[in-house]
């Protein structure tokens, strides 16, 4: 017995990928959940947080501003004490 493909077949792979490329776009562009949640935020998480340079958030480190840790080369700084600055700024 042959199996033809039919327009409506084309139009329900058609619905089915276009829904699949959307999830998986959406998916790609959500902010990871464990730098939400995390109490710890690595150098890039702040310096896209406060919209500042690497080298504004080593002088940040520097001036004990903010706690941090490093962590096998990498430093980790505090979500609490970056949010206490981030508001200050605002006042």
């Amino acid at each position: 017995m042959e199996e033809f493909i039919t327009k409506d077949d084309l139009r329900q792979f058609g619905l089915f990928m276009t829904d699949t490329v959307r999830t998986a776009v959406a998916e790609a562009f959500q902010p990871k959940n464990f730098e939400r949640e995390s109490e710890w935020l690595k150098s890039k998480a702040v310096r896209r947080l406060l919209d500042i340079s690497a080298g504004s958030v080593q002088n940040l480190r520097t001036s004990q501003k903010v706690r941090f840790k490093k962590v096998l080369g990498s430093y980790y700084y505090n979500r609490e004490d970056i949010q206490k600055l981030f508001s200050d700024d605002k006042d």
